[in-house]
């Protein structure tokens, strides 16, 4: 069977603006589906009523007000730790794993680009197949070798599992493979001659590595820094599963606490909790989006 469509519609699609239509209702359709969560908990945070359970969308609900975010920071519970404590755990925890696996990622990738030694095409095969195994899986494995690393001096006593530098290690084990890979990607695409000429010119090989590839491998670098920051803030198994003390929590972990209080739910001090701890996410990828993107892409594909 033959579909027969009339001389006006060919000279329409034709023409370009049937298909711009499609194109612009897909459009709307995906932003619709992408932005309507977003907006329920907007609109949770701004319901006042203490319902058990959320069932209806109303972007303004009856006596919209503020109070859960002043709730959430001025920490309305039994819970000893409060939202600032818990985003600053997150912070500098995430901070220090970005570094810590750009650091070693940058060393790495640069080595594996430059440098041909025995095993190097087999470790880098090695390294995609630790970013094809979901991270859970070396949930028990990190647990007790993080857990035999025991400090007992005195009245002093330290557990490296049961710590934020602990979990710091497990992630950045995580994120390491995924610096290197997409690093090593990027590095590629630098010629070597920069480098030479860099070296002709008086520098040591890391001098030229310092003052020639880092800062030509800034798009790269960023992506690396900010899905090492967007995997710590957003952690919740690691830091549930190993540490114990309260004040050491995380964010992820941290912030059901603000749901229940004894019978009662207070969905909107959860989504407004929720929102305060996506700011810093959201802020760092809006200032380097384009960057971000850039490295993503060019890093993925060499």
């Amino acid at each position: 069977m033959t579909l027969v469509i009339p001389r006006r519609r060919r000279a329409f699609f034709r023409a370009g603006w049937g298909r711009q239509l499609l194109l612009q209702a897909l459009l709307i359709f995906i932003s619709f589906t992408v932005l309507f969560p977003l907006l329920w908990v907007v609109s949770m945070s701004l319901d006042p009523r203490n319902i058990s359970r959320p069932t209806e969308l109303t972007l303004i609900p009856p006596g919209a007000s503020l109070q859960a975010y002043v709730d959430v920071v001025e920490h309305p519970t039994s819970n000893p730790v409060s939202l600032p404590q818990l985003a600053f755990n997150s912070l500098g925890l995430a901070a220090g794993v970005s570094l810590g696996s750009l650091g070693l990622g940058i060393l790495a990738a640069y080595a594996f680009s430059r440098f041909h030694f025995p095993a190097r095409r087999a470790l880098m095969l090695a390294i995609v197949a630790v970013l094809m195994v979901p991270s859970v899986a070396a949930l028990a494995p990190l647990f007790v070798m993080l857990n035999k690393v025991q400090i007992n001096s005195g009245d002093f006593s330290f557990n490296l599992r049961n710590s934020l530098l602990g979990v710091g290690l497990a992630l950045t084990s995580g994120a390491l493979p995924f610096a290197i890979w997409n690093l090593k990607g990027y590095i590629d695409t630098i010629p070597k001659e920069l480098e030479d000429a860099a070296m002709v010119d008086g520098l040591t090989r890391f001098g030229a590595f310092l003052r020639m590839v880092v800062p030509i491998s800034v798009s790269g670098i960023l992506t690396v820094v900010i899905f090492s920051f967007t995997l710590v803030t957003q952690e919740f198994v690691y830091a549930l599963t190993f540490i114990s003390p309260e004040s050491n929590q995380m964010v992820g972990v941290g912030i059901p606490i603000f749901l229940v209080r004894g019978d009662v739910y207070f969905w909107g001090s959860l989504m407004a909790a929720c929102l305060i701890a996506s700011l810093p996410i959201a802020v760092l990828y809006n200032l380097f989006l384009d960057r971000f993107i850039a490295g993503f892409t060019v890093g993925s594909i060499k």
